[in-house]
């Protein structure tokens, strides 16, 4: 009966964390157009950052500068970068430039915390960046 009490604890503690986490995703979000972040991780080399404008984003992924256009739909938390380009210099983290334009490409809502914005592909966090 104990481990019975402890397993449903458990995964009802999981539960609640996963659905405090994910709550704000695709509900109406302050408007990130003219804003700048940075990956919240510790990354080997350069951190990529993420500038936010009108209808494009650009920003350094580590390694090359990229671009892209962007849209943005803040009463519904929507994002969605498009045509992403970068530059195509050679260095010794393209890995972490390679995760995070895959994980830029793949999201398509955005949360607003205070000054972190976390990017995801449905309820799926991919990345928390924070307000430079």
């Amino acid at each position: 009966m104990k481990n019975i009490f402890l397993s449903l604890f458990a995964a009802l503690t999981v539960l609640s964390c996963a659905t405090m986490n994910t709550s704000k995703v695709g509900s109406s979000q302050v408007n990130i157009a003219g804003t700048q972040w940075t990956l919240a991780d510790n990354v080997r080399g350069k951190t990529p950052t993420l500038n936010v404008e009108a209808g494009k984003v650009t920003g350094n992924a580590g390694c090359n500068n990229y671009f892209g256009e962007l849209s943005l739909d803040p009463t519904a938390g929507n994002f969605a970068a498009k045509n992403v380009g970068a530059t195509k210099m050679a260095c010794d983290n393209l890995d972490v430039e390679s995760t995070f334009l895959k994980m830029l490409n793949e999201a398509n809502k955005y949360v607003v915390k205070g000054n972190t914005l976390e990017l995801y592909r449905g309820n799926l966090l991919l990345m928390k960046l924070n307000k430079m």
